[in-house]
């Protein structure tokens, strides 16, 4: 039996408040090379109190009260579990646990096999976890940076990665690409994976690497994926289900500085994109929206643009952080509430505090991106350290007016997840 984890509740007040709402979900110690990062959240949209997040390396949680209260465990495949956690849910109370494979379970030793992206699956409310299936495996290729969505109408799962041909490799004859995989059955099989993008990256996993394909369903089942390459953002399209896609690509934005960003006392950091799509019922359903991190004003920003015709042209950039000075925000995630179509994006914020110190803020719009609310959700600054890896993202779920941004903090030898316990009341 592994040891669990329980979480610390900080306090929770009635309605909406900004002091007394952070909760933290676990913790590791830094000493033990343990500290846990890279969180991914998923509120059950059938079960709203039933919240799931994951977290670097191997680590579930789960709540029966909206996050107040957590208990996890430690995940555990066949397949071997390595990082990169991603936690949707579907309509049927499912949640799934999508990860990176190393199935020499080598703890760091540098001989990692990423051969594949697997997928486990969750009945019993974040619990217990099946063995899981698996996609993409095309070994000696390495598969990374995945991400998932569920189409709400037929709860098909999609799932979108890198696969590089031969990691970390300057050598041009090898190639990073975007693949595409789908269940139709819950996860029980996949689909052949296949690739997607027109314009190849390089193996160095750096600005001229695909990276960064979150995919989004709409409101007819049309599947939207933008991904960062060569300082641009690729957009990419399907209407029939992943079987076929847009035959070129479309730059949608610029992205200045490229995806591989650098901030000061972050180990390493990023700009990629996120792409969510509106299927509420209300007034912008069918919009499109994508939302990075670049460095076009001279310090790195979060960004935003939007499509109301189904990705064929798309709005200017707009800026989502309100500080107007030249402080550095970072590790931006954004999420669509489908009740209400709104927008809900969580990041750090570094406007007010000197050196490495760090705050958590989330924006909300009430109006398709046209106007930003940015509010301060963690109670208290961080320090971040350089010497510490601390994952490449944070994330944020919605549903029915109940917002959990999820994130990484540091405190001391101990790195943490926590969230913010958000109830919309407009």
């Amino acid at each position: 039996m592994t040891k669990k984890f329980i979480a610390i509740i900080v306090g929770v007040a009635s309605g909406y408040s900004l002091m007394a709402q952070n909760v933290k979900i676990g913790e590791g110690s830094l000493l033990r090379g343990r500290g846990l990062c890279e969180p991914s959240i998923s509120i059950n949209p059938v079960d709203p109190a039933n919240v799931v997040a994951g977290a670097v390396l191997d680590q579930f949680f789960y709540s029966t009260d909206s996050g107040k209260t957590w208990q996890g465990d430690t995940l555990v495949s066949s397949y071997g579990v390595w990082g990169d956690p991603v936690i949707v849910s579907d309509t049927a109370g499912a949640h799934y646990f999508l990860h990176l494979s190393d199935p020499n379970g080598d703890n760091w030793s540098g001989d990692q096999i990423l051969d594949r992206i697997v997928i486990q699956k969750s009945v019993d409310g974040g619990k217990s976890w099946n063995n899981g299936s698996y996609t993409g495996m095309f070994h000696p290729k390495d598969q990374d940076k995945h991400w998932a969505v569920v189409d709400p109408r037929t709860n098909a799962l999609y799932v979108t990665w890198t696969q590089f041909d031969k990691y970390g490799t300057n050598d041009p004859a090898y190639e990073s690409n975007i693949l595409f995989s789908k269940s139709l059955d819950g996860g029980e099989t996949w689909s052949e994976a296949i690739r997607i993008n027109e314009v190849a990256g390089n193996c160095l996993d750096g600005d001229s690497t695909t990276e960064g394909a979150v995919p989004a369903v709409g409101p007819n089942g049309a599947l939207y994926v933008t991904w960062a390459n060569q300082n641009k953002l690729f957009f990419d399209k399907s209407t029939d289900g992943g079987k076929t896609w847009m035959e070129e690509d479309l730059v949608i934005a610029e992205q200045p500085g490229g995806w591989d960003i650098d901030v000061e006392g972050i180990q390493r950091a990023n700009g990629m994109p996120v792409t969510v799509c509106d299927l509420s019922e209300g007034p912008y359903r069918g919009h499109i929206y994508v939302n990075w991190v670049d460095d076009r004003l001279g310090n790195y920003d979060v960004w935003f643009i939007k499509s109301d015709d189904g990705g064929a042209t798309w709005s200017e950039p707009q800026k989502i952080n309100d500080d107007g000075g030249e402080a550095d925000q970072f590790f931006t995630w954004m999420t669509v509430d489908q009740s209400s179509g709104y927008l809900y994006t969580v990041f750090y914020d570094r406007r007010d505090l000197e050196g490495f110190y760090t705050d958590v803020y989330m924006a909300v719009s009430r109006d398709s991106g046209d106007s930003w609310e940015n509010i301060k959700i963690s109670e208290k600054p961080f320090e971040s350290n350089p010497m510490v890896f601390f994952g490449d993202y944070n994330h944020i779920s919605a549903v029915k007016g109940m917002v959990r941004p999820i994130w990484t903090r540091i405190d001391g030898l101990v790195m943490g997840i926590w969230t913010h316990l958000y109830q919309e009341t407009k």
